[in-house]
């Protein structure tokens, strides 16, 4: 996870105007916007937005043709709507919170800590505590949690070559590892490394729920077989720690990746001789910290230390890297703010279709995110921030449409519910916050700035550094 660069004798303060493919750009829109046939019934051409009511009361009188809404009307109505209420408290830890994802389904809320906790929350039930897991084998924080696809099971990572799978669905609340339940440990190392030879940055299971796919700091991409009990793939990925790794869509051949050398690369298992990339996309400058697939195999977006967000097309990738890898700058995203000199410097081989600033990534694997098909269309991206709040960008203007402040630290990672209109943030402060699209903002359980703090600890991180 490192973040050094040299600096360029001469770097373009300029900010570039935000641009993107025309080819996504059209299938976010069908997506999310009225079609040509829902705006000729209200409007007859004209060139002028739909209201929510306005839809609704084109159904009543039969204006919208087929006595429904279709999802991109549906996506559209919901984009006047977004999650900005609040935040309500999910549960207030004492420790970090790193991590978070809601199930397929959206009826469970995963969150991982550092202080060797994850819980469960039923999302259904008032966010009451589903299963208190007390984790195994930790090595400084939970690095990734993955829900296995029919919620029964349950993979957590740490810095260390295991991952534990833990049961979900037993009849138990508390689960302490190999004490109350068994966690059962996969292990990725070769028989010759030590129990501490490389940790574990990203862990998904596949879409079939019989392998589970890991990024490491052994600059390796690693997936195992379940039915197999045995690593069955092992890839010398990159040159540098694979910060992120996903299954591209649901047939399981393709992987994307992003390391710290700045690369991201495209992975068919299909063909995997020598172990080299079915393609490689150049254009960030700094190591990228996490990658989310649009799921459908095309498209893709990653997050950087370099402060941007990149979205991607696979057919754009080269067979091998275009020249020599840029290098801009000189600095350490744990501990150092981002140059401003460097902010608007830009890859002579950028092969993105897109780049969205504004937030921050400092300090840790900040992620993002496509938004949710069934309520936007994915008409959004969102990512956590280090600067304490939640950004929401349009992924076709490029705009920062929403910004969620509340938080008095690092927002490492944060998640959109499948089907309502809900985010839930996990931050360093120790509070996992809910984000609503409707809410009283007089209702006295929603949180106060009384309440914020910097740490779970409820002092500063620079008085707690100096004890």
């Amino acid at each position: 996870m490192r973040g050094r660069r040299r600096r360029a004798r001469e770097a373009d303060p300029v900010p570039e105007p935000f641009t993107i493919d025309d080819e996504v750009s059209h299938l976010t829109r069908i997506r999310s916007e009225p079609s040509q046939k829902t705006l000729g019934a209200f409007y007859a051409g004209r060139k002028r937005g739909i209201s929510t009511f306005g839809l609704l009361s084109g159904r009543e009188s039969g204006r919208s043709g087929a006595g429904g809404f279709s999802r991109a009307d549906c996506a559209y109505a919901a984009r006047k709507h977004l999650p900005t209420k609040g935040p309500w408290c999910v549960d207030d830890m004492t420790s970090e919170a790193y991590v978070s994802q809601f199930s397929s389904d959206g009826s469970l809320l995963v969150a991982g800590f550092r202080g060797s906790r994850i819980r469960i929350y039923d999302a259904d039930n008032g966010w009451k505590v589903h299963k208190d897991i007390s984790c195994r084998s930790l090595q400084w924080t939970v690095s990734d949690i993955a829900l296995s696809p029919d919620q029964q099971l349950l993979a957590y990572s740490s810095l260390s070559p295991t991952v534990h799978i833990v049961n979900v669905q037993s009849s138990g609340k508390e689960s302490q590892a190999n004490v109350t339940e068994i966690h059962d440990g996969l292990e990725f190392s070769n028989d010759d490394d030590d129990e501490y030879s490389f940790g574990i940055f990203s862990v998904k299971f596949s879409k079939d729920g019989q392998e589970i796919v890991v990024g490491n700091s052994d600059r390796s991409i690693n997936v195992y077989d379940l039915r197999a009990n045995k690593v069955s793939v092992r890839i010398r990925a990159h040159a540098a720690d694979v910060n992120a790794v996903t299954f591209a869509d649901e047939s399981g051949n393709l992987l994307y990746s992003g390391s710290d050398d700045n690369l991201c690369k495209v992975w068919d298992r299909r063909c995997l001789a020598r172990e080299k990339p079915a393609g490689v996309l150049t254009g960030h400058l700094d190591g990228i910290t996490f990658i989310d697939s649009r799921g459908d195999g095309r498209y893709f977006i990653s997050n950087c230390k370099d402060q941007t967000i990149k979205l991607w097309d696979v057919r754009k990738m080269s067979a091998s890297i275009k020249g020599r890898q840029p290098r801009f700058f000189d600095w350490d995203y744990r501990w150092m703010s981002f140059p401003l000199e460097a902010r608007h410097c830009k890859h002579p081989n950028d092969q993105s279709l897109a780049t969205y600033r504004g937030h921050s990534v400092l300090r840790t694997l900040i992620r993002c995110y496509f938004s949710p098909v069934y309520s936007t269309g994915q008409r959004y991206i969102y990512t956590g921030s280090s600067d304490e709040n939640v950004y929401i960008y349009d992924v076709v203007t490029g705009d920062i449409v929403e910004k969620l402040s509340w938080h008095g630290s690092i927002i490492r990672d944060c998640t959109w519910h499948p089907y309502n209109l809900t985010i839930v943030s996990s931050s360093w402060d120790g509070y996992l916050a809910r984000w609503e699209a409707s809410g009283d903002e007089d209702d006295l359980s929603v949180l106060t700035e009384n309440e914020q703090r910097t740490s779970p600890y409820r002092q500063s991180y620079t008085r707690h550094l100096l004890l």
